[in-house]
């Protein structure tokens, strides 16, 4: 789902909901994990409640106040798909935190008594301490309400105390206005060190692993099994006799079955005890030959002619695979499986881990990991049993350096965070301080810093009509000190540059994700650089409008590329693309983008830019010259998603406006970066092959490329044709398919790099060159295996 406000639902289907409502019921009724049922009953009965809401009209899905009587600031409860429930998220059954303040406060257990408690000397008391500790914890923006009221009655400001009050009121008994007290570190604005998972998160993770019961069984086979099967052959080979060695040739004496019952007893509590593994019970495997003709010829019964064949096949052939036992090559064999089967579990290093990690602060990060990922100690084999010496796994290491804390372009580099959708996560903790760093009162800082962090926790609602998600300055609490706060222009543009610059460089080849956008988008509107950020919209729900910015973004776009290769290649006018901004109004908003968001200030949506996208996706064609390959996507969504990639291609995705109007020049420079978007190419092309589903990665292929041919664009002439001479050698790196599907793009590429046009449809010099696009409405010749038609031609 969009996180902004120029993503919209075209329609809000109610077949949506029930089909969500179905596949909570069956997942309630039929899981294995008690956990996962109990999830899936609670999404039902939130999908149950959007469902009654819409027939009764409680719910107005795609409004931005979808539940009745509730202000668009109220948080809502929001289920998958932006569907409001009607339940708001402050709200619901008393907290315990809140039933533990009415008895301290000597107040009844009820919201409005609560929230009359803090208006009063007491109450404004206790709120101040809660300020001056910073030991409160906000996890729905309301949370914060009345600690933003007492902080203004503290500061004189009591008119603008009495209005937000009177803003709150309302709703004192249906939301959660108090924070909630913690006894852990207090709240801080500050902070240089993000972590992905906290020290508790990572013990809940570790505690959560279960051994494996493949390899348990494997390690039980190898200690236990084995061992026994061997003494049982040995045991069977002191009857072989004549030329063949053949067991039972001789008789077995008192002493040979009195030695044959004390193994059976032993197997007897051998298999009580060791239960994962079940081929020793088979009677078709060799331990289970073996043993059952033991136990019949200890019981004094003589082996029927089938029986023994079976008892002599499974000997001669035990000590044909392994050789005798005792022999060279089997003791080596045994030596290596016990050493198989002493390898310490991944079970037990997580629980040495989990107590190393018991003495750490629990809700922060790790700042140093040496002594978390070091080798079993000496006091630690003492304790559990394992080797000292004993390192960790990888797949323990990972979780527990999930838990680094250090700056957020250390946490890239390490691979903590492995994509831009990891980081979006957790970028709005430095924006939050970001943007807390504004206020000049300290308490006042840690107060919003804690806001914006639970605000940003608020999903996105399903919305129509253009209408934007709410905005953190819609908070009453927030409006109300909004003139506390300083000028935050350079820090925030500087963090906009570092952040923009990390998701350039960190993740070539990728788009930026909306909820990535949305943040930068909250930067570039503090610091005033008039940088708008545009969204990836979704096709299945593509209304046929953009809002104006998409329009001053390529109008960025063209200040920047203009006569670039990347303007030739994509076939762009962009001084068209400037006189229809002058037009339709939008130059002179261009130059405020990002700085005010006044209601109704300017056009809502620009239609010229709309209909210049839907002009270039129908000329656009990615049809294969011979038959299709794969499912083709010939409906009204690839309809919508050729002209959303149009807006994209014209707009660069934000790339132009983050080199033009924020500044960002990522290390080591544009050839590198589009050599790696290249790699990134390739990587996805690979896996086009066989792959009957293959438009998906089709068209994150050709986002990859559009990014390629930008960053080329900002080279120097002598460097493109260096990339240029490399991409042949960077191909033929991969499966030779890749080379043979790419070879249309980069052929036309070269051509365009040359001085040479595409035609209208994309193609040149016959088909053998083509402009690479992602979506399709009649198949793509990327799709097309070009393999196979060169072995049909021979």
């Amino acid at each position: 789902m969009n996180d902004d406000a120029d993503q919209q639902h075209l329609t809000a289907n109610p077949g949506y909901a029930q089909g969500q409502l179905a596949k909570a019921f069956t997942t309630a009724l039929t899981h294995e994990d008690a956990d996962t049922r109990r999830r899936a009953e609670s999404r039902v009965t939130r999908w149950r409640a959007v469902l009654a809401g819409m027939a009764g009209g409680l719910l107005s899905i795609g409004s931005r106040t979808p539940v009745a009587g509730l202000p668009a600031w109220v948080t809502p409860e929001v289920v998958h798909g932006g569907f409001a429930t009607g339940t708001p998220g402050a709200g619901g059954p008393l907290q315990p935190y809140e039933t533990r303040l009415a008895e301290r406060f000597g107040v009844p257990a009820d919201r409005r008594a609560l929230f009359a408690h803090c208006l009063t000397d007491t109450g404004l008391t206790w709120l101040w301490g809660q300020l001056n500790s910073g030991r409160y914890e906000v996890t729905v923006p309301e949370e914060g309400a009345l600690l933003t009221m007492a902080w203004l009655v503290r500061h004189g400001q009591s008119a603008a105390a009495l209005d937000l009050v009177a803003e709150l009121e309302p709703f004192a008994d249906q939301l959660r206005f108090l924070p909630r007290p913690s006894t852990g570190r207090p709240a801080s604005d500050v902070t240089d060190a993000l972590y992905r998972r906290s020290v508790s998160d990572t013990v809940d993770r570790l505690v959560r692993r279960r051994p494996d019961a493949a390899v348990e069984t494997q390690r039980e086979a190898l200690a236990v099994w084995q061992p026994f099967g061997d003494e049982l052959l040995v045991h069977w080979l002191e009857t072989a006799g004549g030329e063949d060695a053949r067991v039972l040739e001789l008789v077995p004496d008192a002493d040979w079955l009195e030695r044959g019952a004390g193994l059976l007893s032993r197997y007897r509590l051998l298999a009580g005890e060791h239960t994962r593994c079940g081929k020793h019970r088979d009677p078709r495997e060799n331990l289970g030959i073996l043993r059952g003709a033991l136990e019949e010829t200890v019981a004094g019964r003589a082996l029927d002619a089938r029986r023994l064949g079976l008892l002599r096949h499974a000997v001669t052939s035990m000590v044909r695979r392994r050789g005798l036992p005792g022999s060279a090559p089997h003791a080596e064999l045994r030596r290596v499986q016990r050493a198989q089967a002493a390898l310490p579990s991944h079970y037990a290093l997580a629980h040495v881990v989990v107590g190393r990690l018991a003495g750490l602060p629990q809700e922060s990060g790790i700042a140093d990991l040496a002594p978390v990922l070091a080798p079993v100690s000496e006091p630690e084999q003492r304790e559990s049993g394992l080797p000292a010496g004993a390192q960790l796994p990888l797949a323990i290491r990972r979780v527990v350096e999930d838990a680094l804390s250090a700056p957020v372009s250390t946490l890239v580099e390490r691979g903590v965070v492995p994509s831009a959708e990891v980081l979006a996560q957790l970028v709005p903790r430095l924006v939050a301080v970001t943007t807390a760093r504004t206020y000049d009162d300290e308490t006042l800082r840690t107060l919003m810093a804690a806001n914006y962090r639970a605000f940003r926790n608020r999903r996105s609602l399903l919305l129509l009509n253009l209408e934007r998600q709410v905005r953190i300055e819609e908070l009453p609490w927030v409006r109300a000190v909004a003139a506390q706060r300083g000028d935050g222009t350079a820090e925030a543009a500087l963090l906009l540059r570092q952040l923009g610059e990390l998701a350039v460089r960190g993740f070539p080849g990728t788009i930026l994700p909306n909820p990535l956008v949305r943040e930068l988008g909250v930067l570039a509107r503090q610091s005033e650089l008039g940088a708008p950020l545009v969204e990836e919209l979704a096709a299945d729900i593509f209304m046929d409008a953009f809002g104006p910015k998409f329009l001053v973004a390529a109008g960025i776009a063209g200040e920047l590329l203009g006569g670039s290769l990347y303007e030739r290649y994509y076939g762009i006018d962009y001084a068209a693309i400037r006189e229809l901004a002058i037009a339709e109004g939008t130059v002179q908003a261009g130059e405020s983008a990002g700085r005010s968001d006044r209601a109704g200030a300017g056009p809502r949506t620009s239609p010229g830019f709309a209909r210049l996208c839907a002009e270039r996706a129908a000329g656009a064609s990615s049809a294969p010259a011979g038959p299709k390959s794969g499912s083709s996507s010939g409906s009204w969504v690839a309809a919508n998603g050729k002209v959303i990639e149009q807006s994209q291609i014209l707009t660069t995705h934000n790339l132009a406006t983050l080199v033009h109007r924020v500044g960002i020049a990522p290390e080591p420079g544009w050839a590198d970066l589009a050599r790696r978007c290249f790699g990134t190419v390739c990587r996805l092309t690979a896996r086009v092959q066989r792959n009957p589903w293959p438009y998906s990665t089709i068209k994150d292929a050709a986002y990859a490329w559009r990014q390629l041919v930008f960053h080329l664009s900002l080279c120097t002439p002598a460097e493109q044709r260096r990339v240029l001479d490399d991409l042949d050698a960077e191909a033929a790196r991969h499966a030779p398919p890749v080379a043979a599907r790419l070879a249309p793009a980069l052929t036309g590429l070269r051509l365009v790099a040359d001085g040479g046009t595409f035609a209208p449809d994309g193609t040149a010099d016959g088909g053998r060159a083509r402009r690479l696009v992602g979506w399709t409405t009649d198949g793509h010749w990327l799709a097309t295996d070009p393999t196979a038609a060169e072995t049909k031609g021979s």
